[in-house]
Protein backbone atom coordinates (compact mmCIF):
# COMPACT_ATOMS: atom_id res chain seq x y z
CA UNK A 1 0.00 0.00 0.00
CA UNK A 2 1.44 3.31 -1.00
CA UNK A 3 -0.89 5.41 1.13
CA UNK A 4 -0.25 5.98 4.80
CA UNK A 5 -2.50 3.94 7.03
CA UNK A 6 -4.32 5.35 10.04
CA UNK A 7 -2.32 4.25 13.14
CA UNK A 8 -5.18 2.01 14.35
CA UNK A 9 -5.37 0.31 10.93
CA UNK A 10 -1.59 -0.12 10.85
CA UNK A 11 -1.83 -1.83 14.26
CA UNK A 12 -4.46 -4.26 12.89
CA UNK A 13 -2.29 -5.06 9.85
CA UNK A 14 0.81 -5.60 12.01
CA UNK A 15 -1.08 -7.90 14.39
CA UNK A 16 -2.48 -9.91 11.48
CA UNK A 17 1.02 -10.30 10.01
CA UNK A 18 2.44 -11.31 13.40
CA UNK A 19 -0.25 -14.01 13.61
CA UNK A 20 0.41 -15.27 10.07
CA UNK A 21 -2.76 -13.89 8.48
CA UNK A 22 -2.56 -11.94 5.26
CA UNK A 23 -5.33 -9.35 5.15
CA UNK A 24 -6.23 -6.65 2.67
CA UNK A 25 -7.69 -3.48 4.10
CA UNK A 26 -10.72 -2.14 2.27
CA UNK A 27 -11.46 1.54 2.84
CA UNK A 28 -15.16 2.34 2.49
CA UNK A 29 -16.46 5.74 1.45
CA UNK A 30 -19.61 5.23 3.52
CA UNK A 31 -19.13 4.62 7.21
CA UNK A 32 -19.30 1.07 8.42
CA UNK A 33 -20.15 1.82 12.08
CA UNK A 34 -23.00 -0.69 12.11
CA UNK A 35 -23.33 -4.14 10.56
CA UNK A 36 -26.04 -2.82 8.25
CA UNK A 37 -23.85 0.08 7.06
CA UNK A 38 -20.87 -2.23 6.54
CA UNK A 39 -22.95 -4.75 4.59
CA UNK A 40 -24.29 -2.00 2.33
CA UNK A 41 -20.81 -0.54 1.77
CA UNK A 42 -19.41 -3.98 0.85
CA UNK A 43 -22.47 -5.38 -0.97
CA UNK A 44 -22.58 -8.46 1.27
CA UNK A 45 -25.21 -9.89 3.62
CA UNK A 46 -25.48 -8.48 7.14
CA UNK A 47 -24.62 -11.92 8.55
CA UNK A 48 -21.16 -11.75 6.91
CA UNK A 49 -20.26 -8.72 9.02
CA UNK A 50 -18.47 -9.38 12.32
CA UNK A 51 -19.75 -7.13 15.07
CA UNK A 52 -16.94 -6.60 17.60
CA UNK A 53 -18.85 -5.93 20.82
CA UNK A 54 -17.05 -5.07 24.03
CA UNK A 55 -18.68 -5.91 27.36
CA UNK A 56 -17.41 -5.53 30.91
CA UNK A 57 -17.77 -8.04 33.70
CA UNK A 58 -20.24 -6.67 36.25
CA UNK A 59 -18.17 -7.92 39.21
CA UNK A 60 -14.60 -7.91 37.85
CA UNK A 61 -14.76 -5.05 35.33
CA UNK A 62 -12.81 -7.40 33.02
CA UNK A 63 -13.13 -6.64 29.29
CA UNK A 64 -14.73 -9.23 27.03
CA UNK A 65 -14.84 -9.05 23.23
CA UNK A 66 -17.71 -10.82 21.49
CA UNK A 67 -17.36 -11.45 17.75
CA UNK A 68 -20.95 -11.70 16.59
CA UNK A 69 -22.54 -12.25 13.18
CA UNK A 70 -24.19 -9.04 12.02
CA UNK A 71 -27.61 -10.67 11.85
CA UNK A 72 -27.51 -11.94 15.47
CA UNK A 73 -28.26 -10.24 18.77
CA UNK A 74 -26.35 -11.24 21.88
CA UNK A 75 -28.24 -13.05 24.62
CA UNK A 76 -26.51 -11.39 27.58
CA UNK A 77 -27.77 -14.03 30.04
CA UNK A 78 -26.23 -16.81 27.91
CA UNK A 79 -22.94 -14.88 27.70
CA UNK A 80 -22.97 -14.27 31.46
CA UNK A 81 -23.13 -18.04 31.89
CA UNK A 82 -20.23 -18.51 29.46
CA UNK A 83 -18.05 -15.96 31.27
CA UNK A 84 -19.14 -16.80 34.80
CA UNK A 85 -20.35 -13.30 35.62
CA UNK A 86 -23.02 -10.84 34.59
CA UNK A 87 -22.05 -8.45 31.82
CA UNK A 88 -22.63 -4.74 31.41
CA UNK A 89 -22.34 -2.44 28.42
CA UNK A 90 -19.36 -0.18 29.09
CA UNK A 91 -18.93 3.43 28.02
CA UNK A 92 -16.73 4.61 25.14
CA UNK A 93 -13.77 5.34 27.43
CA UNK A 94 -13.76 1.76 28.75
CA UNK A 95 -13.87 0.39 25.18
CA UNK A 96 -10.97 2.60 24.06
CA UNK A 97 -8.92 1.74 27.15
CA UNK A 98 -9.57 -2.01 26.78
CA UNK A 99 -8.93 -2.23 23.03
CA UNK A 100 -7.21 0.93 21.82
CA UNK A 101 -10.11 1.47 19.39
CA UNK A 102 -13.06 3.83 19.33
CA UNK A 103 -16.58 2.40 19.16
CA UNK A 104 -17.47 1.91 15.48
CA UNK A 105 -13.97 0.74 14.59
CA UNK A 106 -13.22 -1.94 17.20
CA UNK A 107 -11.24 -4.67 15.47
CA UNK A 108 -10.83 -8.28 16.58
CA UNK A 109 -7.10 -7.84 15.82
CA UNK A 110 -4.68 -5.25 17.16
CA UNK A 111 -6.10 -4.66 20.64
CA UNK A 112 -3.75 -2.80 22.92
CA UNK A 113 -4.93 -4.67 26.03
CA UNK A 114 -5.56 -8.26 27.08
CA UNK A 115 -9.13 -9.17 26.28
CA UNK A 116 -10.96 -12.48 26.41
CA UNK A 117 -12.66 -13.27 23.10
CA UNK A 118 -15.81 -15.27 22.41
CA UNK A 119 -16.84 -15.96 18.80
CA UNK A 120 -20.37 -16.56 17.52
CA UNK A 121 -20.47 -20.06 16.03
CA UNK A 122 -22.86 -18.87 13.32
CA UNK A 123 -20.01 -16.94 11.63
CA UNK A 124 -18.86 -20.34 10.34
CA UNK A 125 -21.84 -20.36 7.93
CA UNK A 126 -19.69 -18.22 5.62
CA UNK A 127 -16.46 -18.96 3.79
CA UNK A 128 -15.25 -15.46 4.65
CA UNK A 129 -16.49 -12.66 6.93
CA UNK A 130 -15.73 -8.94 7.21
CA UNK A 131 -14.45 -7.25 10.37
CA UNK A 132 -13.58 -3.70 11.38
CA UNK A 133 -9.96 -2.74 10.87
CA UNK A 134 -9.61 0.06 13.42
CA UNK A 135 -11.76 2.89 12.02
CA UNK A 136 -15.39 3.25 10.89
CA UNK A 137 -14.15 3.34 7.28
CA UNK A 138 -11.75 0.39 7.23
CA UNK A 139 -12.56 -3.33 7.14
CA UNK A 140 -10.87 -6.60 6.22
CA UNK A 141 -12.05 -9.96 4.95
CA UNK A 142 -11.01 -13.12 6.80
CA UNK A 143 -11.80 -16.84 6.94
CA UNK A 144 -13.70 -17.50 10.21
CA UNK A 145 -11.30 -20.28 11.27
CA UNK A 146 -8.33 -17.93 10.82
CA UNK A 147 -10.11 -15.29 12.89
CA UNK A 148 -10.79 -17.79 15.66
CA UNK A 149 -7.18 -18.95 15.66
CA UNK A 150 -5.74 -15.44 15.60
CA UNK A 151 -7.90 -14.22 18.47
CA UNK A 152 -7.78 -17.51 20.43
CA UNK A 153 -11.54 -17.15 20.76
CA UNK A 154 -13.83 -19.62 22.43
CA UNK A 155 -16.62 -20.52 20.03
CA UNK A 156 -20.27 -21.06 20.83
CA UNK A 157 -23.80 -19.75 20.47
CA UNK A 158 -24.50 -16.14 21.40
CA UNK A 159 -28.28 -16.25 20.90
Amino acid sequence: MSETLHPAVARVVADAEAKGIKIRIVHTEKTARSAKEAAEALSVSVGEIVKSLVFAGAETDKAYLLLVAGDNRVDEAKMAEAFGEALRRPDADFVRQATGFAIGGVSPLGSTGEIEVFMDESLFRFSTVWAAAGTPHDVFEVVPLQLRSATRARVGPVV
